[in-house]
C-alpha cells in the first residue's frame, strides 16, 4: 500500500471519530502535560479523561484496558488524596528514586497482574488480544502506582506499557487513542529528565 492510500485512510478514520474520543483524548493530553509539571491538576483532569475512555474501551472489548483505567481512577483519587494532604501539612511534595521495595512491588504488580488478567481475559472474556491487553495493562498498573507515590521511575514503566498500546489501539481502530499514546511515549521521556531535575535541584 503506497504512503498516499495510508494517509487517506488515516484521515477518513480521524475524520470518522466521534466527540467523546475528542474529549477523552484532550483530557488525556491535559494531564499528561500537567503531570510532567509535577502539577496537582493532573489528577481531577485525568479523571475526566479515564471516565471518558473506560466507555470507549469497553465497547472496543479491550477489557484488560477497561481495567487499566478503573485503576486509573482509583490511583487518581489517591494520588489527589496524598498529595491535598501534603499541601494541607504545607510539606513540599518531592520526587524521588525507587527504593529497592518499591521496585520489587512494582515487578509484583506488573508480573502479578499480566498473569491474572491474562487468565481472565482468556477464560471469562471473548478478547482477541489477550496477551497484548494483558501486558499494556499490567505494566501500567505498576507504573500508575509510582506516579502515584512520586518516584522517578513511573516514566520508564509507562512508557514500556506506552509502546505496546500504540499498535494495539489502532488495530482496535481506536485511531486518536493510539495517537495519544505516541504523545504520552513522547512526553514520558521528556517527564523522566524533568523530574530527574526536580529531584537533583530538591537535594541542593
Amino acid at each position: 500500500m503506497e504512503i498516499q492510500e495510508y494517509l487517506r485512510l488515516f484521515v477518513e478514520q480521524v475524520m470518522a471519530t466521534g466527540y467523546l474520543e475528542w474529549f477523552a483524548v484532550a483530557f488525556g493530553v491535559t494531564e499528561v502535560l500537567l503531570a510532567k509539571r509535577n502539577n496537582i491538576l493532573l489528577y481531577p483532569a485525568g479523571i475526566i479523561g479515564v471516565v471518558l475512555g473506560l466507555y470507549l474501551k469497553l465497547n472496543a472489548k479491550l477489557y484488560a484496558e477497561s481495567l487499566l483505567s478503573m485503576y486509573y481512577l482509583v490511583m487518581s483519587v489517591y494520588g489527589w488524596i496524598i498529595w491535598s494532604k501534603r499541601k494541607a501539612r504545607k510539606e513540599v511534595v518531592q520526587v524521588s528514586w525507587t527504593t529497592r521495595q518499591d521496585m520489587q512491588i512494582a515487578l509484583a504488580i506488573a508480573i502479578g497482574g499480566y498473569f491474572i488478567l491474562y487468565y481472565a481475559l482468556v477464560n471469562f472474556t471473548n478478547s482477541d488480544v489477550p496477551i497484548l491487553d494483558a501486558f499494556v495493562s499490567s505494566v501500567a498498573w505498576a507504573g500508575m502506582w509510582l506516579l502515584a507515590r512520586r518516584k522517578i521511575e513511573n516514566w520508564i514503566f509507562l512508557n514500556i506499557s506506552n509502546i505496546v498500546a500504540i499498535p494495539l489501539l489502532w488495530h482496535k481502530d481506536l485511531v486518536l487513542f493510539s495517537l495519544l499514546t505516541a504523545f504520552f511515549f513522547i512526553v514520558a521521556i521528556f517527564g523522566y529528565f524533568d523530574w530527574k531535575k526536580i529531584y537533583k535541584e530538591s537535594k541542593k
